[in-house]
Parts: structure tokens; C-alpha cells; sequence
């Protein structure tokens, strides 16, 4: 099922809006990716990477500075989400705290997989800032050999 993305919209414009400037000689403004809108961070945190071997799903997601103990990973049939909290800056009083880029606070991402997968035989490793997980493909995902007879 696609779910509609009015950002992806809004980039395409934007990609389109750009093409014109520059075929007129006009330098575009600088990209910036759309991850980095307000609102838009908390939805698409973490980033991932997802490919698979025909045996298992891989799923690399981004996420420096979680403590490997507040992800909550799930997988149902063919949807993974991950979930966790993310610490910010310790007490700071608002007139000491010069630039906070940084998100922080709790997060939720749904990821929807290729294939069904085993959620009882998920694998997770959390090491250098990314959370990685192997997701078995359930035994009626995976292609099976049917062996054919003359007749």
C-alpha cells in the first residue's frame, strides 16, 4: 500500500523549481535535506538501509547516542517498527544553551519489509551508532523448489 508523502511532493517540486533556474543560468539555493524540518526528524528517525540475501533481511538504522537498552524493535508479518528514546542535553538553563541541533525524545519508525519475516528468530546488535538486525524470512516467504514429474 503506498502512503502519500506530501514532502516527497514538495521535493519533486522543488528538484523541478531548480531544473528551470539553472537552465535559465541562475545558481539554485543551497539542498537541504527535508529529514531536517520540524516535525519531519521525528517520523523518519532512524534512517535505515534494508537489503536481504534471499535467506534474511538486513536493517541497518542510524541511531548514535541511544542507549542499546530503549529500543523496542517489533515485527509483525511483513512490517518492522522501531521505537526507543533518545536522551538530550542534561539541565541546561535556556539562557546558556547557545545551539541545540540535535534531536531529542522518544521516536518511532515503521519500516514495511519485502516479505513476511520470523519474529521469534529477529536478531538485533547495537555498535558504533547503528542498530543492526537480522530478520529471517518467514518458511512461507521463502521460495521453495517443487520438483516436477514427466507424466
Amino acid at each position: 500500500m503506498a502512503v502519500w508523502d506530501p514532502f516527497r511532493e514538495l521535493e519533486a517540486l522543488r528538484q523541478e523549481i531548480d531544473r528551470a533556474f539553472e537552465q535559465v543560468g541562475l545558481a539554485p539555493l543551497p539542498r537541504w535535506r527535508l529529514a531536517f524540518l520540524p516535525g519531519r526528524a521525528a517520523r523518519q528517525y532512524p534512517l535505515v538501509n534494508l537489503h536481504d540475501d534471499g535467506t534474511n533481511l538486513y536493517v541497518e538504522a542510524l541511531a548514535p547516542g541511544v542507549e542499546p537498552d530503549k529500543f523496542e524493535v517489533t515485527a509483525v508479518g511483513s512490517t518492522l517498527t522501531i521505537a526507543g528514546e533518545k536522551s538530550g542535553l542534561p539541565d541546561v538553563a535556556p539562557e546558556r544553551l547557545h545551539r541545540s541541533e540535535r534531536a531529542a525524545g522518544r521516536f518511532m519508525r515503521t519500516v514495511e519489509l519485502p516479505v513476511e519475516v520470523d519474529p521469534n528468530k529477529i536478531s538485533a546488535q547495537y555498535k558504533h551508532g547503528l542498530l543492526l538486525l537480522t530478520l529471517p524470512r518467514a518458511e512461507s516467504a521463502r521460495p521453495r523448489r517443487i520438483a516436477v514429474q514427466a507424466g
